[in-house]
């Protein structure tokens, strides 16, 4: 498959154990043309560098650029470690002219399909301007998923699942309609050269920096699509190399599943009055914005102020609702609040009942 420019970005901290199955995985990719790919070894202790760079000559599919870093304590982070990835595969697509190239964002201990690639240059081609990938927790034969994570997965994935339902009952985009999952995380995130350069790069956080991007190129006006064809799976491990991501969250429900404490999450009437609030700022640009600060409980000068400088109505609605009053969450046991949640729009994710209906169960 041929599409635009690709350059696969990828932060690395002691993963020698991790990175040759991504390496390999990488070079399965079903394209015309050597994948371009660019690791940033920062403050690696095991050899991380050294493997990558035996790896070159055995992956012809592949043009690999290693650069070892040691980041000073207190920058150490991931958003740094991700920013500087990004950075240099952003310098690689200028430097061979390809200024509508893709940035793919990924983990070391990300393992993704062979049409992980072109499944993103397609929704590129369709219009958007970043392109999240569902991840998938890796299914190892040898070592198989706990049942109290299996079964977390799947009322998680329910929950979700019922709660971008409603969001398309309530407040649809035509960017990113269902079918449709809900992951843009660093371990598969793109986004073309230009989105990211006009969102000023990753934000050097120490969590969350890749929702922190998203953030900037959506208030920029950019489409961000969840296209179901682009998925990668990760590894199940706990020890995880950054704060705040998958395994600080397997950790966590691993506690949960050891003490028998329920796992809790946003209800239903929460998700309900963000998505009806969302309606009411996306209704409102080049209408009524008096209106619609009332109904909201904004400032009617200042959400002017937001629509003239935003370019559509992705800006303004991600402009506008930092500056709202806060919607504070009730938590409730995710059964419950999945249950209530698929009551208001009849989409039941029960794989008995959307059988029932000629539907397939969600991955």
């Amino acid at each position: 498959m041929t599409g635009p420019g690709c350059v696969v970005c990828v932060p690395a901290r002691n993963e020698a154990a991790a990175i040759p199955a991504l390496i390999a995985a990488l070079g399965r990719q079903a394209l015309a043309e050597p994948l371009r790919v660019v690791v940033v070894a920062n403050n690696c202790t095991d050899g991380t560098a050294a493997i990558l760079r035996e790896l070159v000559g055995g992956e012809a599919r592949l043009a690999l650029r290693v650069i070892e870093v040691a980041l000073p304590p207190g920058h150490a982070i991931v958003g740094v470690a991700r920013g500087l990835a990004m950075d240099a595969g952003a310098a690689w697509l200028r430097e061979e002219g390809m200024m509508e190239g893709v940035l793919v964002s990924t983990d070391a201990d990300s393992v993704p399909p062979p049409g992980w690639i072109g499944a993103i240059c397609s929704a590129v081609a369709a219009g958007a301007e970043a392109v999240g990938g569902e991840i998938r927790v890796a299914e190892d034969p040898a070592h198989p998923a706990p049942p109290w994570l299996r079964g977390t997965l799947d009322r998680v994935a329910r929950y979700w699942a019922a709660v971008r339902a409603l969001a398309h009952r309530l407040d649809p985009v035509p960017h990113d309609p269902p079918p449709r999952h809900g992951g843009h995380t660093g371990a598969s995130l793109a986004v073309t050269l230009a989105a990211y350069e006009a969102a000023g790069g990753v934000p050097p956080l120490a969590s969350d920096e890749d929702n922190a991007l998203v953030a900037a190129i959506e208030r920029g006006g950019g489409r961000l699509r969840h296209a179901p064809e682009v998925w990668t799976t990760v590894s199940a491990r706990e020890d995880g190399r950054a704060s705040g991501g998958m395994a600080e969250e397997l950790r966590m429900w691993r506690r949960l599943a050891e003490t028998g404490a329920p796992l809790c999450l946003p209800d239903a009437a929460h998700w309900e009055a963000v998505f009806r609030r969302r309606r009411v700022l996306r209704n409102a640009l080049g209408g009524d914005i008096d209106a619609a600060a009332r109904r909201t409980g904004a400032d009617p000068t200042v959400l002017r102020a937001i629509a003239w400088e935003s370019v559509n109505d992705i800006a303004f609605v991600a402009r506008a609702e930092p500056v709202l009053p806060a919607l504070v969450a009730c938590r409730e046991e995710i059964t419950a609040a999945t249950l209530a949640l698929e009551g208001m729009t009849g989409e039941f994710s029960c794989p008995a009942v959307r059988a029932g209906r000629g539907e397939s169960a969600p991955a």
